[in-house]
């Protein structure tokens, strides 16, 4: 019977180990000190805010041979997997979930019971370890002299030379010779560096002897961790020693005795324990905590040769506490600085930045205080490699956002701005917003919905013949007055009600914006270059026939006998350009004077410029989850993925050497419209009583900019992302209302957070753990906050307009194919995405989410289907004349989740999406039945809708 063991994630200490001797035996070495202060251990441990244990890394040595030549070998290792070495393939086994049989464990805690037990023992060094663990009675000196030479015989570690794997030297030196200086091997061994600093050794030793006769069991816990030579294979300081051996037995005894001493090891919950214990007594009851929670698989119904994989996300393991640790929580609370800590303790407590002071601009003066302490290091935090990768990536597509809304605006305004406002304006605003901002990371962007408004304004403007610049000067000046008034009233704490159900719609919404730009330039491309017709040949030049003297042209490859021969070929065999006039024109091609002129399929090798970029950039993003190359490369990969296609879509395009679409730079600094200046006149040849009439379409301009920005501010700001230098919603949208003053001034577009370009960034500046156990996944830490890759971003594409020569040869389709690659995978990422696949999938073949175990598959597709509607009517709205009102319609999102209370239960809510303020306030009264209402395993889905995630809303999600 096969057993399935508890969760293998790290626990907190909650107090300093108690300090225990280890007993008579220790009498002569004397008492020593209390054990050192633990160092870092797992996660959870870091999120109750206590002391942590450090990471334990456990390696089973056997002894093998007998009764002809003993020799220690090692055959296992545990960090938070089991590693088995698999002799016969040369090489250790995958990672994976150990199973032990249940005997075996009943066995260890009759031995341990039984034997010998040191706990804080004193030995400073193998040797004095051995002479310890081998003071035994039943021993008789001869006996103990034999086997204390024995457990000084270096053991053999597996290594791998080149690509032959092979054993350590075979000799029977002992480890105690040079135990001071580590084996060079140990120093080098590439384990090493997948384990954090502070972590520590456990050495499990078992095998047969047979002048033993009975065995010999003994568990010790070294007061103070010390390296004890080459015990291990990497070179780390033990701090605990199990000995099993005895007389030899049928079956592997000992060596699943010895399986089930390490992976109690390494379980956190017995370390944890058995850390703190102070007698036997302590060390069995830890045992046999960790048997009260195995999983029983029962014989015939698994496979015993199968191994479980680790898990993509360890379950919580709070309900593992011990009692001691649960009473430490309640005063370690108070501890907790981050937002990410007081959203783990109190799901429903609002964050200090949406928390009303009442008074007059106090939100935005406590966001100044907050952010202030901060500054430096928003700009030291951003020496590091990685935020060169996010600058370049981010820095082509605000280049191509600025280019591609720069062209629209001009279409929508007929000149009166363009490319070179809309250059001067993202480089003028995003950069001084970078500086100011109380949430650097996000990028300002022309978008789409702005757009809308830009284009309703000027036609207006068109129908009463009124001097477009300057009644637009007074829209943006009334804009920041109310934007001002927001700010001044504390109305960002409103941000509050825009729950799940309103950030997936407006993220939705942009990202098929992005879909839709990107595909509809690319069909505009084969409107511009149309698709040569099917006989006609792809690729072609202008060719000359050979000249009454014999001399042939340089462009002519082959020269076929007749015109029956040439009709006879298949065009992508021959050179086009030999063609006779008439055929060459019922081919599709251009009959100039001997020759016939094809031009090359443009539209065709836009389209696989096009496709190239954008898979390249999903592979590349998606190989730092695969199995291929080492983490560093995949790593490296990933981050630079956008760039790195968008380096093969230009040298796949220099070398077809086609006259596909560049990307066009301005190339003299003066604005689009002739014969104005950069400043805007007042009032121009409109009447004085416009100023005023403008302030009708500037409210409607305000709902939209406020929208806009709290929305993307909202999603930058989940406390997912365990940001760790706050938001600033108040310093935000105050930065946002100067900046609508001074591009209305100079004539420039109007800008608020761009949605999927901030997430862009901040998905290009994500810190991973390094360190990773083998088998583990690289833990999320979190976003690299810094001011400094924005800012750099900004003054970029200033300069760009100087980079003409050099930014020229990129191709056009390959951008289009980097903004459909973040459209798609921004909205691929959220989960209104995964119920629309619900809605095409049978009940069968549905993936097992945590949702579907609480709320009935209808009432899913019921709030999947009111979204789609939603989003179906925005899209509607935004592409009709009716657009004037878009910015109700997004602020009537809000309207439309107040009123799904009165549909869905605030279970199914908490499920399906967040819970309103008024909500959460009502959870504690009568929420207690949705507690209850879990049984079993389900209860601890429960914990899992506060636990904090891997972002729910970005651009990759693994």
């Amino acid at each position: 019977m096969e057993m399935k063991l508890p969760g293998q994630e790290g626990f907190e200490a909650s107090s300093t180990p108690t300090n225990v001797s280890a007993g008579e035996l220790d009498s002569d070495l004397g008492p020593g000190p209390g054990p050192s202060p633990d160092g870092p251990s797992a996660t959870e441990s870091k999120e109750l805010g206590v002391p942590k244990d450090p990471l334990l890394f456990i390696q089973l040595n056997e002894l093998l041979g007998w009764p002809q030549a003993l020799e220690w070998r090692e055959t296992g290792r545990w960090v938070l997997f089991e590693e088995k070495l698999e002799m016969a393939a040369g090489r250790w086994s995958t990672p994976h979930v150990p199973t032990l049989a249940l005997p075996s464990l009943q066995k260890l805690r009759s031995l341990l019971a039984e034997g010998l037990v040191l706990l804080d023992c004193p030995a400073q060094s193998l040797l004095e370890l051995v002479e310890q663990v081998t003071r035994v009675e039943s021993l008789s000196p001869e006996l103990r002299g034999q086997l204390q030479a024995l457990l000084l015989q270096r053991p053999q570690h597996y290594k791998t030379t080149g690509t032959r794997p092979c054993w350590g030297s075979t000799h029977s030196r002992k480890a105690s010779d040079d135990e001071e200086a580590p084996l060079r091997e140990q120093r080098q061994n590439p384990l090493r560096q997948k384990l954090p600093p502070g972590a520590e050794a456990g050495t499990v030793l078992s095998g047969e002897l047979g002048f033993l006769a009975q065995p010999l069991g003994a568990f010790v816990r070294l007061r103070d961790p010390v390296v004890l030579g080459s015990l291990t294979e990497v070179s780390l300081p033990s701090r605990f020693f199990c000995l099993l051996l005895g007389p030899p037995m049928l079956g592997k005894g000992y060596h699943e005795m010895a399986r089930a001493a390490a992976v109690l090891l390494s379980d956190p919950q017995f370390q944890w324990s058995v850390r703190r214990a102070s007698n036997l007594h302590d060390v069995l009851a830890a045992l046999d905590a960790f048997l009260e929670e195995v999983t029983v698989l029962p014989p015939g119904r698994w496979d015993p040769t199968a191994r479980i994989p680790p898990p993509k996300c360890l379950p919580s393991q709070h309900k593992r506490l011990p009692s001691q640790q649960r009473e430490i929580k309640g005063p370690t609370v108070p501890c907790l600085t981050s937002a990410e800590d007081r959203h783990r303790h109190d799901p429903h407590a609002p964050s200090p930045e949406l928390q009303r002071t009442g008074r007059l601009f106090g939100g935005l003066f406590q966001d100044v205080r907050r952010k202030a302490p901060w500054y430096p290091s928003d700009f030291l935090d951003a020496l590091h490699l990685q935020c060169f990768s996010a600058v370049l990536y981010i820095y082509l597509a605000t280049v191509t956002n600025a280019i591609t809304f720069g062209g629209l605006l001009g279409d929508a305004t007929d000149g009166a701005q363009g490319v070179m406002e809309s250059f001067l304006g993202t480089a003028v605003a995003g950069a001084a917003f970078c500086l100011m901002a109380g949430q650097p990371l996000t990028i300002l962007s022309s978008t789409g919905p702005v757009l809308v408004f830009e284009r309703l304004l000027f036609s207006f403007s068109r129908d009463y013949s009124l001097d477009y610049l300057p009644f637009r000067l007074w829209v943006g000046i009334w804009v920041a007055t109310f934007c001002l008034v927001l700010v001044a009233t504390e109305a960002s704490v409103l941000v509050r009600y825009f729950t799940r159900f309103t950030e997936e719609g407006f993220c939705a919404l942009i990202s098929l914006i992005f879909i839709y730009d990107a595909v509809g330039k690319m069909l505009n491309l084969a409107h511009t270059y149309p698709i040569q017709k099917a006989g006609s040949s792809a690729y072609g030049c202008l060719c000359q026939y050979p000249g009454p003297g014999g001399n042939e042209s340089q462009w002519t490859r082959t020269r076929p006998k007749d015109r029956d021969d040439i009709l006879s070929m298949d065009l992508g065999l021959i050179n086009a350009s030999l063609l006779p006039p008439p055929e060459c024109t019922r081919q599709g091609g251009h009959p100039r004077g001997p020759g016939c002129h094809t031009v090359p399929d443009i539209a065709f090798f836009s389209l696989l410029l096009f496709l190239t970029s954008f898979f390249f950039a999903m592979a590349l993003k998606c190989i730092k989850t695969s199995r291929f190359f080492p983490s560093v490369v995949r790593r490296g990969l990933s981050d630079f993925s956008s760039v790195l296609a968008i380096l093969l879509g230009c040298g796949l395009d220099a070398f077809l050497g086609l006259a596909t679409p560049k990307l066009m730079v301005p190339r003299e600094f003066k604005p689009t419209l002739p014969g104005r200046g950069w400043l805007v006149s007042p009032f121009g040849a409109n009447r004085w009583w416009w100023s005023v009439a403008a302030a009708l379409p500037a409210l409607l301009l305000s709902i939209l900019i406020f929208m806009d920005q709290q929305i993307t501010a909202v999603i930058l700001n989940r406390v997912e992302y365990r940001l760790k230098k706050g938001a600033g919603f108040h310093l935000d949208l105050f930065c946002v209302a100067m900046l609508m003053l001074l591009t209305s001034v100079l004539g420039l577009p109007w800008y608020v957070s761009a949605t999927v370009i901030s997430l862009a960034h901040m998905d290009s500046l994500r810190r991973e753990s390094r360190a990773c156990a083998p088998g583990e996944l690289p833990n999320f830490l979190g976003i690299r906050e810094q001011r400094l890759t924005g800012l750099v971003v900004f003054i970029l594409t200033g300069v760009s307009i100087f980079l003409a020569p050099v930014l020229k040869f990129i191709p056009m389709p390959v951008l289009y194919g980097i903004f459909l690659y973040m459209g798609v995978a921004a909205l691929s990422s959220i989960q209104f995405t995964k119920r629309v696949k619900l809605l095409l999938m049978p009940a069968k073949h549905q993936p097992d989410l945590l949702l579907l175990r609480h709320v009935p598959l209808t009432r899913v597709h019921l709030f999947t289907a009111i979204q789609l509607a939603c989003l179906g009517l925005l899209w509607i709205i935004k592409s009709t004349p009716a657009a004037i009102i878009f910015p109700l319609m997004l602020l009537g999102l809000v309207g439309v989740r107040k009123a799904l209370e009165r549909v869905f239960s605030p279970q199914e809510l908490l499920w399906l999406d967040e819970l309103m303020p008024e909500e959460e306030r009502s959870i504690p009264e009568k929420g207690l039945e949705s507690e209850h209402s879990f049984s079993g395993n389900d209860s601890e889905d429960s914990e899992l809708m506060y636990r904090p995630k891997a972002p729910e809303i970005n651009i990759s999600v693994n």
